[in-house]
């Protein structure tokens, strides 16, 4: 999915909701006959250091990207073998996130503290200050859950191991550029290249950080990503604690997954996962889990109250990596502005929706909920996707939140202001 997406003198800029760590793509428009990213010839002076000055890496990142999305080649598959797949040796790999009992099953029978990081792009620079400011405080809690979808998935396995990573968090979101996301080359399944970024996950994902996420999740901890399997059409939820129980040899499904989760559909490449069913292997491509939602809490059905069961939780923080509410924007009469605006607000109303879904079920089931999101009086100019300064910007509000009122109960979204409600730790809402 796109979270942001608008015209800057010219161009076509399309901010990916990716998975925790950072999405972008800016797309140049010429012409009506041009819809593809500049060629490697044209593409900016700070590409063109990172492609000349490391060209060994490059293309060494690049067989990385390509191990990670996997091939083109895809055998057939039935609706019934797609129902039935799964990841060769690891079977507790993953579940469908829609499934309520196999999120019921997955998640720990005891209530306890949940951290939900949402998609943003580049805007995942609030999220991780928010988590910086939070620890400032002392206050922060080991959360027995997190879930993250794009650049909260990206964020979410540094947050799930506590406040010894806020600094790879702050260098991540703080020294990131265009250039160490995406290259502006059209592959025959996106318009943009994402060796970079594949790289990105392979420098921050290693062997230790396995090791670590798999002894929290004996103890009992949940570390859930969600892609969006675009053949089945539905999410999928990762258990990244049970397949960092396989060690090393679980390694490169670990980064895949996460990369499959900041995989804007048509401008990042799917990624390709080997699955099996029956004794016959295939692969399932997957795209970003904000496909098919902003965040991740619980499958609808059980938000929706469509069944009886109660959510898990005894109390949900929520960070939004952006504002809640419309702002004013004098769209201009062309093609390309009047389809940036309307997909921007779409998301934003999905946003907006499932953030009520999960107010309402919360209030019903007595859990406390608390939000963070991007003050709506925020404004600080950007030069362009992932602008250091911009992000920089973001990330200090998020730490001046955290640090003083974020996640400790206070009403901290407009969108909750709005609605009058305070949706106190311990209490749930109140009218």
């Amino acid at each position: 999915m796109l979270d942001r997406i608008g015209m800057n003198q010219g161009r076509l800029s399309i901010v990916g909701v990716t998975s925790g760590a950072l999405i972008a793509a800016s797309l140049t428009v010429l012409t009506p006959e041009v819809t593809v990213a500049k060629p490697r010839a044209q593409v900016s002076s700070q590409t063109q250091r990172v492609q000349g000055g490391a060209r060994h890496a490059r293309h060494t990142s690049a067989d990385a990207r390509a191990r990670m999305t996997g091939t083109d080649a895809r055998p057939q598959f039935s609706t019934g073998e797609q129902d039935g797949a799964g990841v060769p040796g690891i079977p507790d790999a993953r579940f469908w996130a829609d499934s309520v009992q196999s999120f019921i099953d997955a998640v720990p029978r005891e209530p306890g503290e949940w951290l939900v990081l949402s998609e943003g792009g580049e805007d995942g620079a609030f999220g991780a200050g928010v988590l910086a400011g939070w620890t400032k405080t002392g206050a922060r809690p080991p959360f027995s859950v997190v879930t993250g979808v794009s650049t909260g998935a990206l964020m979410a396995p540094f947050a799930f191991l506590g406040s010894a990573y806020d600094d790879r968090l702050r260098e991540l979101y703080l020294t990131v550029t265009a250039a160490d996301i995406f290259e502006a080359a059209a592959t025959n399944r996106s318009l943009l290249d994402t060796w970079p970024l594949a790289a990105s996950i392979e420098r921050n994902v290693d062997a230790k950080l396995l090791a670590e996420i798999a002894a929290e999740h004996r103890r009992g901890r949940r570390l859930l990503v969600v892609t969006t399997n675009l053949d089945a059409g539905r999410p999928v939820a990762w258990n990244m604690g049970a397949i960092a129980e396989y060690g090393s040899a679980a390694l490169p499904l670990f980064r895949q997954v996460l990369l499959a989760s900041a995989s804007i559909p048509g401008v990042f490449p799917p990624v390709m996962l080997n699955v099996e069913a029956n004794g016959r292997r295939f692969h399932e491509m997957h795209v970003d889990g904000g496909t098919t939602g902003p965040f991740y809490v619980a499958p609808q059905k059980l938000l929706l109250g469509a069944v009886s069961d109660r959510l898990p939780a005894g109390q949900i923080h929520i960070i939004i990596n952006s504002k809640l509410t419309p702002e004013f924007q004098r769209t201009e009469v062309s093609t390309l502005r009047i389809l940036g605006r309307s997909i921007s607000v779409a998301l934003q109303s999905a946003l907006r929706a499932q953030l009520a879904s999960v107010l309402a079920k919360a209030k019903h089931d007595g859990i406390g909920i608390v939000v963070a999101s991007v003050d709506q009086g925020f404004s600080h100019d950007s030069r362009g996707a992932f602008d250091p300064e911009y992000m920089k910007a973001l990330f200090e509000l998020g730490f001046e939140q955290g640090n003083k009122t974020a996640l400790r109960g206070e009403p901290v979204s407009s969108l909750v202001q709005e609605r009058g409600q305070d949706f106190s730790p311990q209490e749930g809402p109140k009218p």
